[in-house]
């Protein structure tokens, strides 16, 4: 089999990721293999802070992806925002992730712009 590596914006990767999870569901195949080893995956916020707070490569900061457990809780609650609603507990948790993951894009936006040489 043949490995082709793409890079990609985040978020079409988030969508390819979703599309081929969906597909393989669909004929009853094993769900897609998780992310190389090489890339930083946090489970929770405080592993997000603490990898930032050690001022990582650019690279690095690029490679930051959340864990699977923690990208399915969140999938979870945005599907469970859109249907039934949120009790205020969990519109509490998925703020922390918005937060969060807005703080994991402006670190990735800098990243970019010191690996472009601005």
């Amino acid at each position: 089999m043949a490995v082709i590596n793409l890079e990609v914006p985040d978020q079409l990767a988030d969508q390819l990721r979703r599309a081929g999870e969906e597909v393989a569901r669909l004929h009853g195949l094993a769900p897609a293999p998780q992310p190389p080893d090489h890339f930083a995956m946090y489970a929770s916020v405080a592993e997000v802070l603490e990898f930032l707070a050690r001022l990582p490569s650019p690279e690095q900061v690029l490679a930051l992806r959340a864990a699977e457990p923690l990208q399915s809780r969140i999938s979870a609650l945005l599907e469970k925002n859109r249907t039934v609603g949120l009790d205020p507990k969990e519109e509490q948790e998925l703020d922390q992730y918005e937060y969060v993951d807005h703080l994991v894009r402006i670190a990735k936006a800098k990243a970019q712009l010191k690996i472009q040489g601005g």
